[in-house]
């Protein structure tokens, strides 16, 4: 591979030690919704600082088996700090607590399970009829006028034609599927753990405001390293609650489960979160 190709993702979770289980990283717009860092990037950010955390102290846990996460703030885009601490370190499986503070506040709280991955992940059904590759007719959404932005253009996407009704002002069921693999390489486990939020919310599909929908809390197991190639994503929600009448200080919340599976079929992440309806911004 050259030098000079591209790695958006590879280039996006860089951290730097600081000594005594902390990190510090960067967040940029390539990874961002608006504003916002990317939640599947602040995933990786976790992991994999919990993971070096574990290394520094000679535990044998080279992959992340699961991650939660519990979004308390929404980081801005910029410097943060991620600070580690051990919570059980044993011959086969580790956890470590994952904080991620921005000028000096608690912004992301995780816990990080790791151990070694299976070589060969369950093969589950994860109801998707996706081929292997994208249809020759699959949307990209780095085609669409103006270019590739967002997320589209940190990595590769592709839509089924008629996937997305809301892009055609229509509804339907709150249900996603795509392709995704990063740029200028194969995808990692870390990628795979970061596709268990690609996908936009399926809760755009019932019609409504459309914008930013934060997460409250994310959980994604990790089944395997997954083959190169595209990497196949389903997402659904089975409930989405209604706000109080009246208005009030609750709001409306959906579930996601999604699905990622490799080129070689395997089921390499499964990911579950609560989020809240989208936020005009």
């Amino acid at each position: 591979m050259s030098s000079t190709t591209v790695r958006p993702f590879a280039d996006s979770h860089v951290i730097e030690h600081l000594g005594d289980g902390r990190f510090r990283a960067r967040l940029d717009e390539t990874w961002a919704i608006g504003d916002k860092a990317f939640g599947g990037l602040l995933m990786v950010l976790m992991a994999k600082s919990g993971l070096a955390r574990l290394a520094a102290d000679d535990a044998p846990a080279p992959d992340p088996l699961a991650v939660a996460v519990d979004f308390l703030r929404a980081p801005d885009l910029g410097p943060v700090e991620i600070t580690t601490d051990p919570l059980k370190v044993g011959r086969t499986v580790s956890t470590v607590a994952v904080r991620l503070h921005q000028e000096g506040r608690l912004m992301l709280h995780s816990t990080v399970t790791a151990g070694v991955l299976p070589t060969e992940a369950p093969r589950l059904d994860d109801g998707s009829a996706l081929a292997v590759e994208p249809d020759p007719d699959a949307l990209d959404p780095a085609s669409a006028e103006g270019g590739a932005r967002g997320l589209a253009a940190a990595c590769e996407l592709r839509y089924p034609r008629g996937a997305l009704p809301f892009l055609r002002g229509e509804t339907g069921p709150p249900e996603m599927t795509g392709w995704v693999r990063p740029r200028g390489e194969e995808p990692d486990v870390l990628f795979a753990l970061m596709a268990g939020d690609i996908l936009p919310p399926t809760v755009f599909n019932l019609g409504g405001t459309f914008g930013w929908a934060p997460t409250v809390q994310l959980t994604a197991l990790l089944r395997a390293r997954p083959a190169p190639g595209w990497l196949r994503v389903g997402s659904r929600s089975r409930a989405v609650s209604s706000p109080p009448a009246g208005g009030g200080v609750s709001s409306a919340q959906f579930d996601e489960d999604v699905t990622v599976v490799d080129a070689r079929g395997r089921t390499v992440c499964q990911a579950r979160q609560l989020a809240l309806a989208p936020l005009a911004r």
